[in-house]
């Protein structure tokens, strides 16, 4: 099993940057050499375009391109032809909204999201609930960063609450599996196996970009019908998105995106498109970011879950413990200060400081944090707030970048204080 400082001398980025304190994970992961190397790999020896060739380069350029669909189908537990790559999570929702929204979506029905949706999750929804006349329901949280569907003492989806808000008018229910802000955790399989119930013809559609890299995921378990996620928030290329399907809604949807590779026989009078998952596939894609992503996929693997969700949730406690023995009420923290049933996201204000200017500050020390609101503007305003400062965590953190941080922010104090 690796050990914390053996992963760090896996990122070149933490060697390049002597003394980087890096917090912001949940915006893009850092990189290992084995993930980089892949990249370089593809075009110093294989740089061809996939699918087309007959010559041996394009032939290996395919084949691994390929190999890395069958190796994320499993990492998921999807079917291979499941597998759609995209250019992220943000194009992958969009896909589901445009392809099958527009059509399942019309006047009289109704989408439900949350308010702590990432915008991408977010406003594909809204825009097309509002061209198309369908009622857009969102499901409000408490303080504590929890969906008012569940059960505050059990965490656990209320069926009475989610009979609230879901009908059989209710044509897709779209919801985070983590939030990016809050770093809450959603239960989104108990979620889904009531609103099944409720309304089995309702579609869900899972935004898993911040769950990916932070626990294991089988979305066959999870009961969804759609799960879409981001290379780069899992040590892969930016860049290079996976959306998961179930077979027949896919088969059954329109294609996205038109042009060369998704096609089967065009003429003037008529277009076939080709079987999953080509189909949506349309025009050259990102190929060295494709291949170089199975990498990562076993870079987690060979780290193994068990390090990465013990190392993470001890990191996320300790760095909550800190900062409130610290800063206790001259800090808000955004959701639950409590590190169980959440990731190491960790949003705040604090008080008296803009949160621009203290990760400006926190850069000073070399200390890598985002400001703003995160692309979850909707869960900003439902707290009163236009920012907020995040640190994030990821399995190359250690205990010495918290303390970092809690330095950091005293030298903010100091600073703009005078």
């Amino acid at each position: 099993m690796k050990t914390t400082h053996d992963i760090r001398t896996d990122f070149p980025v933490l060697h390049n940057n002597k003394g980087l304190v890096y917090l912001d994970s949940a915006a893009t992961s850092l990189k290992p050499k084995q993930v980089i190397d892949k990249v370089v790999e593809y075009y110093e020896q294989y740089s061809a375009n996939i699918h087309r060739g007959l010559y041996k380069m394009s032939e290996r350029a395919t084949e691994e391109y390929e190999d890395s669909r069958k190796v994320v189908a499993s990492f998921i537990g999807a079917d291979v032809d499941e597998i759609i790559f995209t250019r992220n999570t943000t194009e992958g929702l969009n896909l589901v909204a445009y392809a099958l929204g527009r059509e399942l979506l019309a006047l009289g029905s109704e989408v439900v999201t949350t308010v702590m949706e990432h915008h991408s999750n977010f406003v594909p929804w809204q825009q097309l609930s509002f061209e198309n006349g369908t009622d857009f329901k969102v499901i409000d949280i408490t303080s504590e960063g929890i969906l008012t569907i569940l059960d505050p003492h059990t965490g656990m989806p209320d069926i009475h609450e989610l009979e609230k808000i879901i009908s059989k008018r209710t044509k897709i229910l779209a919801l985070t599996y983590v939030s990016n802000v809050l770093g809450t955790i959603n239960p989104i399989k108990e979620i889904i196996n009531i609103v099944k119930k409720i309304n089995p013809k309702i579609i869900t559609v899972v935004d898993g970009a911040q769950a990916i890299q932070h626990l294991p995921v089988n979305v066959k378990e999870l009961g969804c019908d759609f799960f879409s996620f981001s290379s780069h928030k899992m040590f892969g290329p930016t860049g290079v998105g996976v959306l998961y399907g179930k077979k027949e809604l896919l088969s059954a949807m329109y294609p996205f995106l038109y042009g060369g590779e998704m096609v089967d026989v065009v003429s003037i009078e008529s277009t076939t498109f080709k079987a999953l998952p080509h189909k949506y596939e349309a025009g050259t894609p990102h190929i060295a970011g494709v291949i170089a992503l199975k990498e990562a996929v076993k870079y987690i693997q060979a780290v193994g879950w068990e390090y990465i969700e013990k190392h993470e949730a001890e990191l996320t406690e300790y760095a909550l413990r800190s900062l409130d023995e610290r800063f206790g009420k001259n800090m808000r923290i955004i959701g639950s200060r409590a590190a169980k049933g959440r990731v190491g996201a960790i949003a705040f204000t604090l008080e008296g400081f803009h949160p621009h200017d203290v990760a400006q500050i926190l850069d000073e020390s070399r200390i890598a944090v985002r400001a703003g609101n995160h692309c979850a503007m909707p869960l900003h305003t439902r707290f009163g707030l236009p920012a907020t400062t995040r640190a994030s965590l990821s399995i190359y953190n250690e205990k010495a970048d918290i303390d970092a941080l809690i330095a950091g922010l005293e030298k903010v104090k100091k600073t703009l204080s005078r």
